[in-house]
């Protein structure tokens, strides 16, 4: 493979031409779309922390339109039980027997909105399926169609009536990203573009373009793996999740999972940017997103005000980026 290899230009051409669909009907927040394509191109999953109301549905259903794939939204509640979301048997009278009613999660992109207003029995029941990509019910195991995207949200604002995402969970995720509100600008679009009450499917299907196709989108996942990272780079890697196990604001440091997560990551972004071979900037730019969820601040950091980001910079700085 050489830089100039085709087969990567036509990734960068298909997420530009991705992008470009995106932003006729989403306006900015580019690290929610580079997060979520880097994400979906890795076979990962993403937890989104942002206040209601930042078009984060919007955002998935045109995505799922230009992907060409299916789209599914499920309102995390107090009272959501597992089979709510995986699907139970039901009784067929004219067969006289039981068949499997798949639930809301056989879809491609699934929208998990405030995941943590659920029990934890229902946190549970999303980990079989981000992992393993099925769901086993009475024994028979069914599997959801591939690609499969969880995009969780959470409020961080209200606490009342939440449940805490468990380690095991939090670490399923790839990434997680923090959306914030738009600039003055992008507001300002954002009430010329939406306030014409004009249905969101009509807008979607006349001003959105499909522009690939499920299968397509598992083949480019399966490209984005085979991005060179050499040797030096996996080193760096490797330092920067061991470097949180000891960094004394950290009380729970990341897992191998974390370094496998920064992994395909880096070579996701060098594909997206039309390169066979990953560099160290494309390992920078998802330090955060890949860790912060990853770590847990000490009782004396967080009384301190210390923050898990800030924290985390600190401890890259004093880890030496390999050169070439």
């Amino acid at each position: 493979m050489s830089e100039s290899d085709p087969r990567f230009i036509q990734i960068k051409d298909l997420y530009e031409r991705i992008t470009r669909e995106v932003s006729k009907l989403y306006v900015g927040q580019d690290e929610l779309v580079l997060g979520t394509l880097t994400a979906l191109f890795s076979g990962g999953h993403v937890l989104i922390e942002s206040v209601p109301g930042l078009g984060k549905t919007l955002f998935v259903r045109t995505l799922g339109r230009i992907l060409g794939c299916d789209f599914g939204r499920v309102q995390f509640t107090a009272d959501l039980m597992p089979s709510d979301i995986t699907g139970a048997p039901v009784f067929d009278m004219q067969n006289n027997e039981f068949r499997f009613r798949p639930g809301p999660i056989f879809t491609q992109l699934l929208l998990a909105d405030e995941i943590n207003r659920s029990p934890a029995k229902t946190h549970a029941a999303l980990l079989e399926i981000m992992q393993e990509y099925r769901v086993t019910v009475d024994g028979t195991s069914h599997v959801v169609p591939r690609p499969f995207l969880v995009l969780a949200t959470q409020n961080p604002l209200e606490s009342e009536g939440t449940y805490n995402l468990p380690e095991a969970q939090l670490d399923r995720f790839m990434f997680k990203l923090r959306v914030n509100y738009p600039s003055a600008a992008e507001e300002a679009d954002i009430l010329r573009m939406h306030s014409r009450q004009i249905d969101l499917n009509q807008r979607l299907e006349q001003e959105i373009e499909v522009v690939t196709n499920p299968g397509e989108v598992q083949q480019t996942i399966q490209l984005c793996g085979q991005v060179r990272v050499e040797d030096k780079l996996v080193d760096y890697i490797n330092e920067l999740v061991r470097a949180t196990r000891s960094w004394p604001a950290f009380h729970i440091g990341a897992s191998p999972r974390a370094g496998l997560s920064l992994m395909q990551a880096a070579r996701t972004l060098a594909a997206l940017a039309g390169r066979d071979f990953a560099v160290p900037d494309d390992v920078a730019e998802v330090i955060l997103p890949t860790l912060r969820h990853r770590v847990q601040l000490t009782a004396e950091a967080e009384i301190e005000g210390r923050t898990t980001d800030e924290e985390l910079q600190a401890m890259t700085r004093g880890i030496e980026v390999p050169r070439d």
